[in-house]
């Protein structure tokens, strides 16, 4: 699997260089400003790119703004987003075409490889995968306005959670419920948000998020 890099931290650039191809990625370029990365990802032969928000030279929203170019030419192309802190706002633009194959995670999280390594093989396979302080916030942001406020917190919970890209059987792990529990609880968030229940979780979740206007 081939990967693009953008990461203006040279001892971070290289940690995650490292452990991507530990992992049997292909690290084709690794980058530390916009322009390099926009170059990089007009190549076709890419097949996930991992991008801090902030590059060189004004350290504002840099990478987010070429990841955006890239997938207008491309939709789909999978990006894995990182960002020093929650920012509603570039979490929005990312995740507003609906298109699938995004991540956001916050840095902390790559300290866990095989989180940050599993986050980039389900952005590469078309998944969707938000840090949960990422999905706690956008929530939060809509939490009392309708139809949201029509959730019981149990299926607040887990919507967080299938927005996170959880499983059925991930969800029912994480909050001691069957399976079988889970799905009532998933039917009842799409009848209350007026979606129409899939078999796809990426479908799903991108349903989700594309109602709460991310």
């Amino acid at each position: 699997m081939r990967v693009v890099l953008a990461e203006d931290l040279a001892l971070l650039r290289d940690g995650l260089t490292r452990i991507l191809e530990a992992h049997d990625f292909e690290v084709v370029a690794a980058v530390d400003n916009a322009p390099g990365l926009t170059r990089e990802l007009q190549k076709p032969d890419i097949d996930v790119a991992v991008v801090d928000v902030r590059l060189p030279p004004t350290f504002t929203d840099e990478g987010l703004r070429a990841a955006i170019e890239a997938r207008a030419e491309r939709p789909s192309l999978p990006i894995l987003v990182l960002s020093q802190y929650v920012e509603q706002l570039y979490a929005r633009e990312l995740l507003g075409s609906g298109d699938g194959s995004i991540g956001y995670l916050l840095k902390d999280r790559v300290s866990d490889v095989a989180q940050f390594v599993d986050a980039v093989r389900r952005v590469a396979d078309g998944g969707t995968v938000l840090d949960p302080e990422v999905v706690a916030s956008l929530l939060a942001r809509r939490d009392q306005e309708e139809p949201m406020g029509r959730l019981t917190a149990r299926e607040r919970e887990v919507l967080g959670l299938m927005a996170e890209g959880r499983s059925n059987a991930a969800i029912a792990g994480r909050l001691f419920i069957t399976e079988k529990a889970v799905s009532k609880h998933s039917n009842a968030i799409f009848t209350k948000l007026d979606l129409a229940v899939s078999d796809d979780d990426n479908r799903r979740v991108l349903a989700v998020l594309a109602y709460l206007g991310v």
